[in-house]
């Protein structure tokens, strides 16, 4: 779709387009599975008696979202037979993946965490795979909505995206607590289990709004690897596999090479330092957070009103503010204010343990940490959106996202024992995260005026 000529990129009428409507539903079905592996299971495994340490490290699942770069040329260059030609091809990769996490929800509702622990997570971990690898086709089929002189409204689509993405953790976090505190207090014994069986129903809706996306740039540059070899076959079976092995290679190395080529050796390393550092404090509070509202006396339904509910109202208005504020300072300029921000807010939930339940403390600290929260993830995903190369949309951005994935997942994942290591100490706890940043904060001072893309 093309903007309107009349559209102004720095005021909020390029927010009303139609094609931002898609990508806030792709944010959506991006941000939902997080509620799975992250809220509903981290409470889980709570009330079934696991230790914070042990949470903690059951979140090594959300590694799969850093190497999904590994898959992301198969996902790109792969067609779904019979499916990719009747939705698309990005779309049938999502609604395959959808699928699957509908049916790892279904096998969830028949297990109980006491007998099955292991395949508790390991269930977890499909869907995190899942997830991650629908993301590959979801980002990319998000930058395909924008031709590649729209920079200028990047920003914009980056905070739909965003707000999509919080929409879905948000409003699905609140939707799931909510359910499984009713079942809860209904004396359901399996209350999680039933609330599992609800929550296949939001994944039924996103496919079925999925459809009303237009797909047009992916169809035509695809090549199915598979069918592709058929031409081999004439041949021997090791030039088939061999030239399997040259495709997969050239796939994955040419979007590296040409990163690394068009801003250097030293600031390619600098830029991907800076994305893998910069919300490593957020992911240590966060994967922490849910545990620490439960320890200090809120019950799950007050964490899905102010936490979920109330931090969803606040993340909407200044995402879609963040974008405005992006778009007219800078991309640089957002980051760095951004990550100021979050260290300040971090301080707010020590301040919350201090004072112990206070709604008051409680509120503000969510309020705050989400507005911070939105300002970083816009002007984050649009930094990363404005450093690739179209030529490898789906690779190149799957490779950048989860250099910042990783310190988010396996470096996050030893939050719970840094927390007994405090003995309990929250306060201590959030004081660290929020000095986290600081090392990502003077790297990108020293880079900003060397990133020819930003030039």
């Amino acid at each position: 779709m093309k903007i309107s000529k009349k559209s102004n990129p720095n005021s909020l009428s390029v927010f009303f387009e139609k094609r931002m409507l898609k990508i806030f539903l792709l944010g959506c079905i991006s941000g939902f599975p997080w509620v799975l592996i992250g809220s509903s299971l981290s409470l889980w495994l709570k009330e079934e008696g696991l230790s914070r340490s042990a949470i903690g490290w059951a979140g090594l699942i959300f590694a799969v979202y850093a190497i999904n770069y590994l898959w992301a040329p198969l996902i790109d260059k792969f067609k779904i037979p019979i499916l990719s030609t009747r939705i698309g091809h990005r779309k049938s990769w999502i609604f395959l993946m959808q699928l699957s996490i509908s049916l790892s929800l279904l096998i969830w509702s028949f297990i109980n965490p006491s007998d099955n622990l292991f395949l508790i997570i390991f269930i977890g971990l499909l869907i995190a795979i899942f997830s991650a690898t629908q993301d590959i086709s979801l980002d990319a089929l998000r930058i395909e909505q924008f031709k590649v002189n729209e920079k200028n409204i990047m920003a914009a689509g980056a905070s739909m995206a965003v707000i999509g993405w919080w929409t879905g953790f948000k409003l699905g976090g609140l939707i799931a607590l909510t359910l499984s505190d009713f079942f809860d207090k209904m004396q359901f014994q399996n209350y999680w289990q039933i609330t599992f069986i609800f929550l296949i129903f939001i994944l039924i809706i996103f496919n079925y709004c999925l459809l009303s996306i237009d797909e047009t740039n992916s169809l035509n540059s695809e090549t199915n690897i598979f069918f592709s070899a058929k031409k081999y076959s004439k041949f021997n079976l090791f030039n088939r596999f061999f030239s399997i092995f040259l495709w997969v290679s050239s796939a994955i190395v040419n979007p590296i090479f040409s990163f690394f080529k068009k801003n250097g050796i030293a600031i390619s390393i600098g830029i991907l330092s800076f994305i893998f550092l910069f919300k490593i404090g957020e992911a240590f509070l966060g994967r922490m957070s849910l545990i620490f509202y439960k320890e200090i006396g809120f019950s799950k339904s007050d964490i899905g009103i102010f936490s979920k509910g109330l931090g969803w109202i606040t993340t909407i208005i200044f995402t879609l503010l963040g974008g405005i504020f992006t778009i007219r300072i800078g991309l640089v300029k957002s980051v760095l204010l951004a990550g100021i921000f979050m260290a300040i807010t971090n301080i707010l939930f020590a301040i919350l343990f201090w004072v112990g339940k206070d709604y008051l403390v409680f509120s503000l600290a969510v309020i705050l940490d989400d507005m911070a929260a939105a300002f970083a993830t816009v002007a984050f995903v649009a930094f990363i959106s404005i450093l690739v190369d179209r030529k490898y949309t789906a690779t190149q951005y799957a490779l950048l996202a989860s250099i910042g994935t990783i310190g988010r997942t396996t470096l996050a994942s030893s939050s719970g024992s840094l927390v007994d290591f405090l003995n309990g100490d929250w306060g201590i706890f959030f004081i660290i995260t929020s000095l986290m940043v600081l090392p990502s904060l003077i790297i990108l001072l020293y880079i900003k005026n060397k990133i020819k893309i930003l030039n």
